[in-house]
């Protein structure tokens, strides 16, 4: 790793100072050579105006010698012409042997009037000259200079840069090799680090003092791993928490991923299976109950939470199912023993089922004995007094023997309800007929509203019955001060919504959860007067139970009570 950072920092130093070698030598040479060929063209201006000027003011030499003279001083070919273009001197060449140069261009700009200048290859060499004219009275003047004369001043230079550069080079090699060198052990220290963190070593750390950018990232990436550490060990400790908790708890949990296979079980869910489930196995592997492992299925499927009843985990043993779904897919399911409390829960149900049945017989002979002795004409009006209050009381007696016997036999199932597709009407109805003249003794109206779209619904028609009987009864007991009770009937979801409304004082919100529990009285001594048993309202909820639906009540002080209980539609009505 270290070696191919190394090499690839080489490589990019050794591009930029190649690059900045070659730009280097290439702009020297460039403008050396263009300023040295701008200072040869003033040199020769300047010397072909001294020629001018000897040739115009020297009349002791001739022509040859002076064109001779000066073509040998300023190192160049020196000419003189006419104005036709004929040449008179010439410091290289036979003048009668020469063409006419009127044509030139330096001669044209010359014999304007002006210093002409040009540049071209010479006829008879095939050498590249620099030309220079100046007029002259009777002509001009002009000196040639070869241009191969400055490649030969320029070589010395070209070699000197070539050998600068080259030294450049090699040191800026140098020294990018070592700083190459150093930046690749830095970036592998970085390196070393990340792959020791990326392997679960979260104690790994980069120490680094440097404040560049490479120094930067050091203690940035050393920031972030002390923060992991610290947030990976909060983590463990909560996972630690959370196992201990549940393996604390006398209920069975168990964790599957969404494919699923077991993540994670406490140790009750072990001693349940009298084996502790294998990780990563799949749960049916370990539990064949079939409802246990649709809820799990529901759950995660879903994404709800989800109950239900399993009686073949363990043999003998009932457990409360609840599945709810895990964020990252998959479910969790809570088995909740529930063995013992419906033992005990039967248990009560018969003893009270006993106790009222064996109740039954000495209250009734109690009643008869005490109607008879009050139709016998030996009794006075003190003993009447006292027979009345002993069989009022035997009566109440005996009615709440049959609302005990009535509600242990609907909680444990035994009674079995004849349900048939009714409709609503006629259940209201029913109602109707047996109370209006109790209601009419009340002076309370009773009314039926809402009944037209309900259709039929699949119930029990007598266990109805006894439903609007209860709620009925009380709204006379309770509320008959409203002069008006509704019954009605409207569609609800996946089935009808009856209800029965009074016009009373109403019924404070703190009681409203309560209402539906055994002997619970919102007023206990108005409703010990009416001779209440205080367990109507529980045979209600239980009768609507089992029907599948479900009963509840709204009220506001002051502003009358409206107790709701709703029927599933029949299947024709469904379909």
């Amino acid at each position: 790793m270290r070696r191919r950072i190394f090499f690839k920092l080489m490589l990019v130093f050794l591009l930029v100072i190649g690059a900045t070698a070659l730009t280097l030598q290439l702009t020297v040479h460039t403008v050396w050579e263009r300023t040295l060929g701008e200072q040869i063209e003033r040199d020769l201006r300047q010397k072909t105006l001294m020629f001018a000027h000897r040739v115009e003011n020297d009349r002791q030499h001739s022509l040859a010698d002076i064109a001779s003279q000066e073509g040998q001083a300023a190192g160049a070919r020196a000419t003189v012409i006419d104005p036709t273009g004929k040449v008179l001197a010439d410091s290289q060449a036979d003048p009668s042997t020469m063409d006419n140069l009127a044509h030139r261009k330096e001669f044209v700009s010359a014999l304007a009037g002006e210093v002409g200048t040009d540049q071209r290859n010479s006829q008879g060499i095939g050498v590249p000259f620099l030309f220079v004219a100046a007029p002259i009275s009777g002509g001009a003047v002009r000196l040639a200079y070869p241009l191969p004369e400055i490649e030969t001043t320029d070589r010395p230079l070209r070699v000197a840069l070539f050998w600068g550069s080259l030294a450049a080079f090699i040191f800026a090699l140098l020294v990018a090799a070592a700083a190459s060198q150093y930046l690749g052990r830095r970036l592998q220290r970085i390196v070393n680090f990340a792959e020791r963190v990326a392997d679960g070593d979260l104690t790994a750390r980069i120490a680094s003092t440097a404040t560049d950018e490479i120094g930067q990232v050091a203690t940035a990436l050393d920031k972030t791993t002390r923060r992991i550490e610290e947030s990976y060990a909060r983590v463990q400790t909560s996972q630690r928490e959370l196992e201990t908790l549940l393996n604390s708890m006398q209920d069975a949990v168990v964790a599957v991923d969404i494919d699923g296979r077991i993540q994670w079980a406490n140790r009750s869910m072990g001693r349940l299976l009298l084996r502790a489930p294998r990780l990563n196995a799949p749960l049916i592997d370990s539990v064949r109950d079939p409802d246990f492992l649709a809820a799990i299925q529901e759950a995660a499927r879903n994404q709800a939470v989800t109950s239900t009843r399993s009686n073949t985990i363990a043999s003998g043993r009932t457990f409360d199912v609840t599945a709810a779904p895990m964020p990252g897919g998959g479910a969790v399911a809570v088995l909740r023993d529930l063995t013992e409390t419906e033992r005990m829960e039967k248990s009560r149900r018969d003893f009270i089922a006993n106790v009222s049945h064996e109740l039954r017989t000495p209250l009734t002979s109690i009643q008869g004995y005490t109607e008879t002795l009050l139709d016998s004409p030996i009794a006075n009006n003190h003993v009447r007094e006292f027979l009345e209050i002993i069989r009022k009381n035997a009566a109440r007696m005996s009615r709440l023997t049959e609302d005990l016997l009535t509600l242990a036999r609907v909680e444990s199932g035994e009674h079995r309800f004849d349900v048939q597709p009714i409709t609503a009407e006629e259940l209201l109805q029913d109602a109707l007929e047996s109370f209006r003249e109790t209601a009419r003794s009340y002076e309370v109206e009773l009314v039926i509203e809402n009944t037209a779209s309900t259709g039929n619904v699949n119930a029990d028609r007598e266990a109805i019955h006894q439903i609007f009987s209860n709620l009925i009864e009380n709204a006379l007991k309770y509320a008959a001060s409203g002069k008006k009770i509704i019954l009605g009937a409207r569609p609800a979801a996946n089935g009808v919504e009856f209800y029965v409304q009074d016009f009373g004082p109403g019924i404070s919100s703190e009681h409203l959860p309560r209402l539906f529990e055994r002997f619970y009285r919102v007023d206990k001594a108005r409703s010990r007067e009416s001779g209440g048993t205080g367990l109507g309202l529980a045979i209600a909820k239980h009768i609507v139970l089992a029907h599948g639906g479900r009963i509840w009540a709204e009220s506001e002080l002051n502003h009358g009570s409206t107790f709701l209980f709703t029927l599933t539609a029949s299947e024709a009505e469904a379909a």
